[in-house]
């Protein structure tokens, strides 16, 4: 299906300009002749923090831990990080990286997440070392997160967190991941969250969308790299028809009983149409979701241009729902449903 180029969603001004300072080589896509080199590429231009980095002059505790229990017996690594200086169990954002399943680290987040949340919200931290396609495929990449999700709330009084009041996050492949955990969780009897913060979510293997049409051949991450993604991910199931949701999260037929829902996109990216659909499903089973849609912004527009006044509403956006649901569920014994 071709879509017209005339009515395509422009950039954000300050956006614009700043994705035009990236150069040509940043903004091809990914395609399965340069994955290879693409991913050794990323990881070099993305050098992990150490430990000691990120303790920050002793600002936060940090801790590598190793949890068994993935899906072909193998131990996850999970990277826990908390303010030093702040007593008591805490409460807990359980978080996935980005990188469309195939590029990221559980380390490099953790600066951000740290210095914008945790120390003002009082908020501990595990960002998961998932394993990445194509040398991971599906389910492996969802059953590190869900296993390293059971130890944490097994273990949360040793590990100094609030079991009860868990938030399960990420963004775009994290995101996507968060969103299959919610479900998983659900359907399994697991850990409970009481939210789920989902930013730019990757959620639809089938690509098929208005805006993914839309969107095609602009951005960071249009439709070429997404196919290149979910096939690296799903390899000869990709596009199947009995594709579990836990996968992809858009097939999932029943949407209830999930913890409330954050959903962001930005108008002019190829996963505009998928978030908003799946907020829609939300609401219409009865649950709850925060839908943000930002005008002009583009796929990763926040790391991109995190300076933009349209950035900055984002993370402004962000912080307050967290606080909220944080608030919330400490006046409450059960998740807020």
């Amino acid at each position: 299906m071709d879509m017209a180029r005339d009515g395509v969603p422009p950039f954000d001004p300050e956006l614009a300009a700043a994705l035009a300072a990236l150069g040509d080589e940043a903004r091809k896509p990914y395609t399965p002749d340069n994955l290879a080199a693409r991913q050794k590429r990323d990881a070099a231009a993305r050098p992990r923090p150490t430990v000691q980095d990120l303790r920050a002059d002793g600002r936060f505790e940090v801790n590598e831990l190793r949890v068994p229990g993935g899906a072909d017996g193998q131990d996850v690594t999970l990277v826990s990080a908390r303010p030093a200086d702040v007593a008591g169990p805490l409460p807990l954002l359980y978080y996935m990286h980005g990188g469309g399943m195939i590029t990221g680290n559980a380390w490099s987040v953790l600066p951000r997440l740290l210095h914008e949340w945790a120390l003002t919200l009082e908020l501990a931290v595990i960002s998961v070392e998932y394993r990445l396609a194509p040398q991971a495929r599906y389910p492996v990449p969802v059953e590190d997160c869900y296993a390293g999700l059971v130890h944490v709330a097994a273990q949360a009084d040793r590990l100094g967190i609030e079991a009860g009041r868990i938030i399960i996050g990420g963004k775009s492949a994290g995101a996507g991941l968060a969103a299959a955990l919610a479900l998983l969780t659900r359907d399994r009897g697991g850990p409970a969250p009481i939210g789920q913060l989902l930013v730019c979510p990757m959620l639809d293997d089938r690509n098929d969308t208005f805006s993914s049409h839309q969107m095609a051949g602009t951005g960071l991450w249009d439709r070429t790299s997404n196919a290149t993604a979910w096939q690296a991910l799903l390899g000869d199931r990709h596009g199947a028809a009995d594709l579990p949701s836990y996968a992809a999260p858009a097939r999932a037929k029943d949407l209830s009983g999930l913890p409330p829902a954050y959903i962001e996109v930005g108008s002019a990216e190829t996963f505009r149409d998928e978030g908003v659909a799946y907020a829609n499903g939300i609401w219409q089973a009865g649950g709850q979701a925060e839908l943000h849609v930002w005008p002009g912004a583009f796929h990763g527009f926040d790391t991109v241009a995190p300076q933009a006044a349209l950035s900055e509403d984002a993370r402004n956006a962000r912080f307050r729902w967290l606080r909220r649901v944080l608030t919330q569920s400490a006046t409450s014994d059960a998740p807020v449903r």
